[in-house]
């Protein structure tokens, strides 16, 4: 088992973004923009290089032979090449999305569909 952790950045072109539901009440005009407070607004910030360390990882554990099966908890399409490496390479490719959609091109690639975590409400 291995947990990957990426660098959080903050974004160049802007520090602070208007949260979803602030933006969607402003353009409906249901809110003024004289009436935001700091609660609209959250720090722009990203995390950078998860995806492609633990592509790196299923690809030396799977090149490596050092791994019958690899369950990935994750679900998003950056993955694609990566399970489609593994399965090629003879390993069983497990998705564990924590219930959320997965794409169609990734759901093509896998080998099971599975969560070990309770559903939340």
């Amino acid at each position: 088992m291995a947990v990957r952790l990426g660098e959080v950045r903050r974004e160049v072109e802007r520090s602070w973004t208007l949260k979803p539901e602030s933006q969607k009440a402003l353009l409906s005009g249901r809110r003024e923009v004289a009436e935001l407070t700091d609660e609209d607004f959250v720090l722009a910030i990203r995390q950078k290089g998860v995806d492609m360390r633990i592509g790196l990882d299923i690809a030396s554990l799977s090149l490596k032979r050092q791994a019958d099966t690899i369950v990935l908890v994750a679900g998003d399409a950056d993955f694609v090449s990566a399970a489609k490496l593994a399965r090629r390479e003879g390993v069983r490719f497990v998705l564990d999305p924590l219930w959320q959609n997965v794409p169609a091109d990734l759901n093509e690639h896998i080998d099971g569909l599975t969560s070990g975590f309770p559903k939340p409400r």
